[in-house]
């Protein structure tokens, strides 16, 4: 069978009949539709994306989440290219016509992403957190189409100004952004998806609705987090070897206004500066703060730059691929003139963020 947009968009639909309510959500200038067959997932929806809500009218985009077996197409799908010092299949993807499908290898969840329409399919209940990524990743294309720069960083919001907090797979980015989050006047913005843009006479940076994801060796030593699990387990966590329960790759979600309380969550800031993570978990030497010029720091930027991945679609129809280098230069312009430091030497926290607070970034 020869597909087309049309009879993949009919294909992942299947006799699903939409509900008659749909939910809005507007976390920025940017107004999002999701509409679904499931009535369960969109009160669930509702609950995650409450921070965002935003009121029935006009939208920008409309999404489709339908809840159903696993669509069988009999398509043969590529696989997406992952990121270096990423390991394993984790997306696959079918180009057709101004047209993706994204199948998610893991999962088999399957999108279908163009400018008429944006479909997630499949077992959307028990894999929400993929309906959710592919919501955030509509904003995320509305977002570099009107000039943002996409960010592999966390961001808080500390007296109307922004901390971008990046670091290399598995630094420690969210810990140390919970941890800050704890102190008076700090907000959050962003677990690992920070955009940024010059605006006039600074450079402005913005969020997306994606509350921060983390693993167990972030929550067992925060007690702010301890209820995400019950104390049994984390005992057991504890118990483990440190770099064995750093590795746990188990995602829980931090809801932020039910932990933090209300006004803890932010959409956007002034950047005030970059902090990128660098240390290494077997060093013996001391956690080291110091002010980098990323022009003569180039490696560096590789914690910043971030591929936006198979989602996305540029505005004149055509779409990214995965052997497309990222250009270092759009970063180096953006952040001309925006402190940028290093933490190097062993992993510090404590001591990280004295030195955070002695420096004022947070």
């Amino acid at each position: 069978m020869k597909h087309t947009p049309e009879t993949l968009a009919a294909a992942l639909k299947g006799d699903a009949q939409l509900l008659g309510k749909a939910l809005y959500l507007q976390p920025g200038a940017c107004r999002l539709r999701v509409r679904s067959n499931s009535d369960t997932l969109l009160d669930h929806l509702g609950r995650y994306f409450a921070h965002v809500a935003g009121t029935p009218g006009e939208a920008d985009m409309e999404i489709l989440a339908i809840e159903r077996d696993e669509a069988q197409l009999g398509i043969d799908f590529l696989d997406w290219k992952r990121e270096p010092g990423k390991t394993g299949r984790k997306d696959s993807y079918a180009d057709f016509p101004g047209t993706r499908l994204v199948r998610k290898v893991r999962t088999g969840m399957l999108f279908l992403q163009s400018q008429q329409q944006r479909i997630a399919a499949g077992a959307c209940l028990q894999h929400d957190n993929q309906v959710i990524n592919f919501i955030n990743a509509q904003y995320m294309n509305w977002l570099q189409a009107h000039g943002w720069l996409i960010c592999h960083a966390a961001g808080l919001v500390s007296e109307g100004r922004t901390l971008g907090i990046a670091g290399f797979s598995g630094g420690g980015k969210s810990t140390l952004m919970l941890h800050l989050l704890e102190r008076a006047g700090h907000a959050y913005l962003t677990n690992d998806r920070l955009f940024i843009r010059r605006e006039d006479d600074h450079v402005q940076a913005a969020g997306i609705p994606k509350l921060p994801r983390i693993n167990p060796g972030t929550i067992v030593h925060n007690p702010r987090l301890h209820p995400l699990i019950d104390a049994a387990e984390r005992a057991r966590l504890l118990a483990l070897p440190p770099q064995q329960l750093w590795e746990i790759e188990d995602k829980y979600d931090v809801m932020i206004e039910q932990l933090y309380g209300p006004d803890h969550i932010a959409r956007d800031a002034p950047l005030a500066a970059f902090l990128i993570l660098n240390w290494q978990r077997d060093s013996d030497r001391p956690l080291q703060l110091q002010r980098v010029d990323l022009t003569q720091r180039r490696e560096l930027l590789g914690a910043i730059m971030k591929s936006p991945g198979p989602f996305l679609q540029y505005p004149d129809g055509h779409f990214l691929r995965d052997d497309m280098p990222i250009d270092e230069q759009p970063y180096l312009d953006v952040l001309e003139g925006t402190p940028v430091y290093e933490a190097s030497g062993g992993v510090d926290f404590e001591r990280l963020e004295q030195a955070v607070t002695k420096e004022r970034l947070a």
